[in-house]
């Protein structure tokens, strides 16, 4: 429910209430939205691998999605990452239609709205895990001025500020997987995706990974977690399987 008065130090003028709708707006609007999104790919016979798919992810969502392999769960990483286009149907990103969009825009919106954690880190063996962190900052709207600052921060949000000189090879699998969350949120993403992110993990780093995912859930990061496993999935606020390309809300 929507409060009637306006927050602390907001007056009641015409203006100030304005700003009050707006932010209120913007609180509840949708980061993503995929309206009958299909993909197929081409082949003897053609391979269907979304199916007039429809999913909304508003701000402060903590969404999964699960499925066996060979359900969906690539492809529509792929597409909510803008790392793949639709076959049909369209995708919004903060309201965006991305569909049409060229790859300079596409690159450009991704860059600036969308953090990737993945199952394999991806992290540059031979740089610290600081320096990974701020190269992160380099593809983003990061000023330069704010480019170490931020990193220090993110790492220092993950519980990687003692670690920031150590390369990844020294680094255990979830110590790896935390740096990795620190480039992801370094430049304060619109959405978090994350792929199979525990999948390289055993069950005493998993469960750390899992709690920083609570923890930016709580300060208010948008999350959509793809896996395999129910017990990353039921982590989640709301959770979806995928099953045949096809979505369903599970209760």
């Amino acid at each position: 429910m929507l409060r009637q008065d306006p927050p602390q130090g907001v007056g009641s003028g015409p203006g100030d209430v304005a700003r009050t709708a707006e932010h209120l707006a913007d609180d509840v609007r949708e980061v993503l939205a995929l309206r009958s999104v299909g993909r197929t790919f081409p082949g003897t016979p053609p391979v269907e691998a979304l199916r007039d798919v429809d999913l909304v992810v508003r701000r402060g969502d903590y969404v999964s999605v699960v499925g066996p392999s060979g359900s969906g769960k690539s492809t529509l990483l792929h597409i909510l990452g803008l790392l793949d286009r639709p076959t049909s149907g369209d995708y919004l990103l903060d309201g965006t239609p991305t569909r049409e969009l060229s790859e300079a825009d596409r690159s450009a919106l991704r860059g600036g709205r969308i953090g990737f954690v993945f199952q394999s880190f991806h992290l540059l063996p031979h740089r610290s895990a600081l320096d990974n962190v701020l190269l992160a900052t380099l593809y983003s709207a990061v000023p330069r001025a704010e480019r170490r600052t931020r990193a220090l921060e993110a790492l220092d949000r993950v519980g990687m500020s003692h670690r920031l000189d150590f390369l990844p090879p020294v680094l255990s699998g979830g110590e790896r997987q935390r740096v990795a969350v620190a480039r992801a949120v370094v430049a304060t993403p619109r959405v978090l995706l994350a792929d199979e992110p525990t999948g390289n993990l055993d069950s005493a780093n998993s469960a750390g990974v899992l709690d920083l995912f609570d923890e930016l859930h709580r300060d208010g990061l948008t999350l959509v977690v793809i896996t395999h496993d129910d017990e990353v999935s039921v982590r989640a606020r709301r959770r979806v399987r995928i099953a045949d390309g096809t979505l369903r809300e599970v209760s």
